[in-house]
């Protein structure tokens, strides 16, 4: 162990669409949305994170909202490293060194990524002081995190649905076999959402409010074993262009989402129908896990089981599997090394 080492921190980032989850000494030291407020005029980033994403919808123009990753790849360079940056700053256990550590990262991507994203990532990473910077898939980490063995001959089925995209990936012997990433995930659910208010109650909501509405009365289905009550929404009628409140139920929103689950459910498909037969027995064996938020839509396990005729199975803590298995993978690097990517 040289000097190098002792220097050096480790941390294991999941740079999500929606939220970026870091990893630090086993804990998840940062869960905050993927959101930067920055000044137009200086151009300075005033808030990143939570602080920023109550700014959604709220701002006047001098500040404006960025979301830096637009289908699970860096659309912004400069306000994405600036993000991780200020996360990366924002560790306890790193704020208390006088001088930033050099970092050893692991940090996750999407399966559907090409080089030149791929070295966009890198790049951020590195000028935050990455010394040392792996690359793993998402499906990938989203298994580990899972608690699946994923270096053993054995097909597993991982269906990831993150914010801006949804990952769907058979694995085998620790490489990805066949996979598919569809650009169907929560951001899609909650355009859906926006869409379905303004043409069947002609009230125009944002962002913020049709997220609220996923998560609190979002279902896959529209009969629910135990439904949730109806919510009431505010939000701008575009008739008249006064504030006004509708009732909304869950069977409504399960109208709007349905086109968008159907295309995450064709990709499923189309997965199994490329599935190696001795790898397709073992997932007729043992399944179809779900990670990421969007598995925690009302339903979508049950409505998945239906279609496949195979048993679904949801991770614990969805939101945190990719960020756990890439923490793990991390704190197991000889092991894992021949999945990372350098």
């Amino acid at each position: 162990m040289g000097f190098f080492d002792f220097m050096t921190e480790e941390v294991a980032i999941d740079l999500g669409t929606a939220n970026t989850l870091i990893i630090h000494l086993d804990k998840v030291v940062v869960d905050s949305p993927s959101i930067v407020a920055r000044d137009r005029i200086s151009g300075k980033i005033i808030a990143v994170g939570r602080e920023a994403n109550m700014m959604q919808g709220k701002t006047h123009e001098n500040i404006k909202t960025i979301r830096p990753l637009k289908d699970g790849v860096i659309a912004d360079f400069d306000a994405s490293e600036k993000m991780i940056n200020m996360f990366i700053k924002n560790i306890p256990a790193l704020k208390k060194k006088w001088f930033p550590p050099a970092l050893r990262m692991v940090i996750c991507i999407p399966s559907g990524i090409t080089e030149v994203e791929m070295r966009a990532v890198r790049e951020s990473a590195e000028r935050v002081n990455g010394k040392e910077v792996y690359l793993i898939h998402e499906p990938m980490a989203a298994a580990i995190g899972i608690g699946l063995d994923i270096m053993q001959p054995k097909g597993n089925m991982i269906v990831d649905i993150g914010g801006g995209t949804t990952e769907i990936a058979v694995i085998a012997l620790g490489g990805i076999v066949c996979d598919k990433s569809v650009k169907i995930a929560g951001d899609v659910f909650t355009n859906d959402i926006i869409y379905y208010m303004r043409t069947q109650h002609n009230l125009y909501v944002g962002e913020s409010t049709a997220e609220a509405i996923k998560i609190e009365i979002g279902s896959a289905t529209e009969d629910l074993k135990s439904p949730p009550e109806d919510k009431s929404i505010q939000g701008r009628d575009l008739l008249t262009g006064k504030p006004k409140q509708v009732q909304v139920s869950y069977r409504e929103i399960a109208k709007a989402l349905d086109k968008s689950i159907l295309r995450v459910e064709d990709a499923v498909m189309e997965t199994l129908s490329q599935t190696p037969p001795e790898l397709a027995a073992d997932i007729y064996n043992t399944g179809i896990y779900l990670a990421g938020g969007g598995s925690m839509l009302r339903g979508l396990d049950r409505r998945l089981s239906q279609k496949t005729d195979l048993p679904v199975y949801i991770a614990e803590d969805p939101l945190r599997a990719v960020v756990r298995g890439t923490g793990i993978a991390l704190k197991n690097l000889e092991r894992y090394k021949s999945i990372l990517i350098k």
